[in-house]
């Protein structure tokens, strides 16, 4: 495509994301039609006048404003000569440059003052390169621009030729490859990532793999076609990992965790602790030859139709596991709780509950989502058990909403003036004529939203546990409670008016984690849509949330179908949730520890 825009005398530009070879292509154009290619780095410091050129000022002094006396830049050099001018960081250069090149695009010529008009040699194009990824630092390119220009989007490359490309720059081949490019292209699909890392980052693994195993003496830990297996080889991996990845991608907003973290569970997922390493060498890169072992990249790698439990729809609820690494590092008695891989200690995880219980919790919250599978599967079991029985604390008499309302039963106090407008006038009043006040109850609706971003981390987690299950507890046939979580966007963990079992709405909410931004307004809507389901006389939100959205419009703006809002905040409160609550004509009420959710929240279901 580069080739016929060039040959149809158009002016490109190239998108994409780093290291998907835009340089490359264009040397390769360049060399290949035997054009000259001038380069120019886009930074803020690029002015029209280092652009264009300018007059010498001594030589202007000595003999005036003459063509001698101007200096070409890099456009005009590129106008007379015919070359291709390749502007890279296009979105970088400022806007007054870039309208420099609006007549040059559209005309083929540029005036310069006290120069003249210069006009472009036939063979002259235009090429630029952004990456548009990259927020720091750039614009948005123009539409008068936009609209002169042709685009050409670049990807990432396939596996296949990813592998080839780290193969050819480093010389290496085998497991070392295959587990390098493999690594690299989890960080693109990785759902706490925002931008993972191109092909330099596998090839610098690589580098750093086969060097830190010679340096080590381990003979090839994943490099070449050493054994190299074993806990020695996996951490060399893991050490050259950390250093080449965690510098190039680029978390998600709002994700609490580090970049080794991110890398650790990527590991862990293709090369779990304690595992022999996965096979690799030419054999693996065809599907057909290698018999029972991994089909190298084609089973290994993210994109296309890989099998990899590490590929995650980014449309559902934000989901992730962590590693023993990064539990170890959050939870000092991680190692106590958990001393090998796949064991709980239910003993020593019941005495820390008893000794710290909001600690105890937020570490069970985080095992309820550990890597380590069965680890996960029994720290969901107990989880479920200890987080209902925390909630029950929040159990009590549901009685929905009590008003004075009139009654024809004889009960209650004599509405005078209700009766008064019955009576014709004249002649006693009848028994059925009388009418009085009394206290009714009515049905409400009850929804709890529950945040689940990246403001939310373990014991954040533990307290929306405790609220879901105080909530659901609570349910009766007049309180008819729903439970959404969010983030970007809002998951219906318990439809309004259904009734599911405690243990399992507790077990979906703690399989959520922190993730992601913070739309107040969006789960504000999906809680109106669950109350509209109800035919309560009061329709009651109580969101669990630091209220600090990085996402959606004003949450103020978003209470309709929705007749009281409080909010739970985690830790000391603050004035964004105060104001909200507020808004939504409710309170406000801090829950600084873990025994303090269930208290609140039947304080505020009895209100």
């Amino acid at each position: 495509m580069l080739t016929v825009a060039l040959e149809a005398g158009r002016h490109v530009v190239i998108e994409g994301p780093p290291g998907t070879g835009k340089s490359t292509l264009l040397r390769a154009v360049a060399r290949d039609s035997h054009r000259e290619m001038i380069f120019v780095e886009g930074n803020a410091e690029l002015t029209p006048a280092r652009l264009i050129g300018q007059h010498d000022p001594a030589q202007v002094l000595a003999a005036g404003y003459t063509p001698d006396s101007f200096t070409d830049g890099p456009l005009l050099t590129a106008m007379r000569q015919g070359a291709l001018l390749y502007l890279e960081e296009f979105n970088r250069v400022p806007e007054e440059t870039l309208n420099v090149l609006i007549t040059v695009l559209a005309e083929g010529e540029i005036a310069v003052p006290r120069l003249g008009t210069v006009r472009a040699d036939p063979d002259f194009r235009v090429i630029a390169a952004m990456n548009p990824f990259d927020a720091i630092g750039t614009a948005r390119v123009s539409h008068a621009i936009a609209d002169r220009i042709c685009r050409v989007v670049l990807g990432y490359q396939d596996a296949a030729a990813e592998r080839a490309i780290t193969g050819a720059v480093t010389g290496a081949r085998g497991r070392a490859v295959d587990l390098a490019v493999t690594i690299t292209r989890a960080t693109r699909e990785h759902r706490d990532v925002r931008m993972g890392s191109s092909v330099r980052g596998a090839i610098d693994l690589v580098l750093l793999v086969t060097g830190l195993a010679r340096l080590r003496g381990e003979g090839g830990a994943g490099g070449g076609d050493g054994a190299g297996d074993g806990a020695q080889a996996r951490g060399t991996v893991r050490d050259a990992a950390h250093a080449a990845l965690s510098g190039r991608i680029r978390l998600a907003d709002g994700c609490d965790r580090s970049p080794e973290s991110v890398l650790d569970e990527i590991l862990d997922e293709l090369w779990p602790a304690g595992a022999p390493a996965p096979p690799g060498g030419r054999e693996a890169e065809e599907p057909g030859k290698a018999g029972g072992q991994l089909a190298g990249a084609d089973q290994l790698a993210i994109p296309g139709q890989s099998r990899s439990s590490l590929r995650r729809d980014r449309s559902r609820a934000p989901r992730r596991s962590v590693g023993r690494a990064e539990l170890s590092l959050r939870h000092p008695s991680f190692e106590q709780v958990s001393p090998q891989v796949g064991e709980l200690d239910e003993e020593v995880l019941a005495g820390l509950l008893a000794a710290d219980p909001d600690a105890a919790a937020a570490l069970l919250a985080d095992l309820a989502v550990a890597t380590d599978r069965e680890l996960r599967a029994a720290a969901r079991r107990l989880a479920a058990q200890v987080f209902i029985r925390l909630g029950q604390a929040g159990r009590a008499r549901s009685r929905g909403i009590r008003r004075l309302e009139p009654s024809r039963r004889g009960e209650g106090d004599l509405d005078l003036e209700r009766t008064l407008e019955r009576w014709p006038g004249r002649g006693p009043l009848a028994r059925e004529d009388l009418v009085t006040r009394a206290w009714a109850a009515r049905r409400r609706a009850v929804c709890l939203v529950v945040d689940a971003s990246g403001s939310m981390a373990g014991p954040g987690v533990a307290m929306a546990a405790v609220a879901a299950a105080a909530v659901v507890l609570a349910g009766s046939d007049r309180l008819a409670p729903s439970v959404i979580a969010f983030s970007g966007d809002a998951r219906v963990l318990q439809e309004q008016g259904s009734r599911r079992p405690p243990a399992d709405v507790v077990g979906d909410l703690i399989g959520l984690r922190g993730h992601g931004v913070t739309d107040l307004a969006g789960a504000l809507r999906a809680a109106a849509a669950q109350l509209a389901r109800a035919d309560g006389a009061e329709r009651i939100v109580i969101l669990l949330s630091d209220c600090l959205r990085t996402a959606g419009g004003d949450p103020g703006e978003a209470l309709g179908g929705i007749d009281r809002l409080h909010v739970l905040c985690p830790g000391a409160g603050g004035e964004p949730a105060a104001s909200l609550a507020r808004s939504g004509g409710g309170i406000s009420q801090p829950v600084g520890r873990l025994a303090d959710v269930a208290p609140a929240l039947r304080a505020l279901l009895s209100a």
